[in-house]
């Protein structure tokens, strides 16, 4: 496994250069990578004392924060270098004031990360939920480094369970301790003798817990909103707006307004959609303070702000479960007590079948129960709020994961 594992790494490497003539974002990080060594020589000196936080993607970043600024009050005097592997993630946080250098992180050769380790020489290090790398691990573990997993989630379909794993098996115990979200991921660890794990939840509820702590104010999207009813569309996919779209187009009430956000903001997909509305549809990028609030729909072709504009939302609708590219983050709108609608592809996702159970989020597979759900949601004050109340009760509940963690290693300070 070791042997073809290498093997792997060094073939990905020319691999991806060739997809990168082709692709943008893979060519992003292939030319990333390159300057990584750089920008560590020029960053970080031998004589510094560092931290190392590493992330897969912007996702994994926005979970780990809250963790990262705890760590920091606990070494105050600590560089911080934050790492990223996919260049959607670099891209947005490559200026993270969390951190005093932002890298690509190198593929996991086992000289890539000897270098690596000799330029960061971190004193803690702190992976954020997967994305593990054994030559990495390994490395760390005979320098006798301290690592840590946090917010990890296990599935017994993951090769770290196989019998064939061993090497994926082995990287896991460079970590001198491994928080987990559930009991589930705990259990499957003890049955690998794992054992320095602790059920610490998941940080993301401190995260968009802490958004509540700060001004959502968006004066254009109150501009927009007025006084009428607001459904919001976070992270939306293509299948998501062609649903959304036949909704807007053919039943929804008159005193309804909507906002999509679309994940994939290039410019040919945003105008197609702003094409396909048959209503008042206004872009970001194009909005005027004065007309604005004679829009029905709000099309929101930038990045940033769909926090906060979930602030603003009566429904919120979260995109990537109707097909297969994933759900993205239900816990966003939760926190400020608003029901959620999904599609029915989120089994890899424990928060939104808790928040189901609960019945402050709703599931649709087609069109029929998407118009279903959005009518009964409108119409029906009570069922809404009452939802909407569940979904904050449920984020309130399970804050605590970055005290729990952080209470773990302020003892070894």
């Amino acid at each position: 496994m070791r042997i073809l594992y290498n093997i792997g790494i060094f073939l990905a490497h020319y691999l991806l250069q060739v997809i990168g003539l082709f692709n943008l974002k893979i060519k992003s990080g292939v030319i990333g990578r390159k300057e990584t060594f750089e920008i560590l020589k020029r960053t970080i000196a031998l004589t510094d004392k560092t931290l190392w936080f590493h992330c897969a993607s912007l996702g994994e970043y926005e979970q780990g924060l809250p963790v990262f600024s705890a760590i920091k009050t606990l070494y105050p005097k600590h560089k911080v270098v934050l790492s990223f592997f996919s260049p959607s993630g670099y891209e947005i946080r490559k200026n993270s004031p969390i951190a005093d250098c932002v890298v690509y992180l190198p593929l996991d050769s086992k000289s890539n990360a000897k270098l690596f380790l000799d330029l960061v020489h971190p004193e803690l290090t702190v992976f954020v939920k997967y994305d593990i790398w054994p030559n990495l691990l390994n490395a760390l573990k005979r320098r006798q480094a301290r690592a840590i997993l946090i917010s990890a989630l296990f599935r017994k379909e993951q090769i770290f369970f196989k019998a064939y794993g061993g090497f994926m098996k082995n990287a896991l115990f460079a970590f001198e301790h491994i928080f987990t979200q559930d009991a589930r991921s705990k259990d499957l660890l003890n049955a690998i003798h794992y054992n320095s794990v602790s059920i610490s939840g998941d940080t993301r509820f401190d995260r968009v817990s802490s958004q509540l702590q700060i001004d959502n104010t968006l004066n254009f999207i109150a501009q927009f909103k007025q006084d009428n009813f607001c459904l919001v569309a976070g992270s939306t996919w293509p299948e998501d707006e062609k649903l959304l779209v036949n909704y807007i187009n053919n039943e929804a009430p008159v005193n309804v307004k909507f906002i999509i956000a679309p994940h994939n903001i290039k410019s040919n997909q945003i105008h197609q959609l702003k094409q396909n509305l048959k209503v008042n549809t206004v872009l970001y990028s194009e909005y005027d303070m004065n007309t604005i609030s004679k829009a029905t729909v709000f099309i929101i072709d930038t990045i940033g702000i769909l926090t906060k504009i979930y602030n603003y939302a009566d429904i919120a609708y979260v995109g990537g479960a109707v097909g297969t590219t994933g759900l993205h983050n239900t816990l966003e709108p939760a926190v400020f007590g608003i029901p959620i609608i999904i599609g029915n592809h989120f089994e890899k996702f424990p928060e939104a079948k808790a928040m189901l159970d609960h019945k402050g989020l709703f599931s649709i597979s087609n069109q029929t129960q998407l118009n279903q759900v959005i009518n009964q949601l409108t119409q029906d004050e009570n069922v809404r709020k009452t939802a909407g109340a569940k979904n904050a009760l449920y984020i309130n509940k399970n804050k605590g994961a970055v005290n729990t963690i952080k209470t773990h290693l302020s003892k070894k300070v």
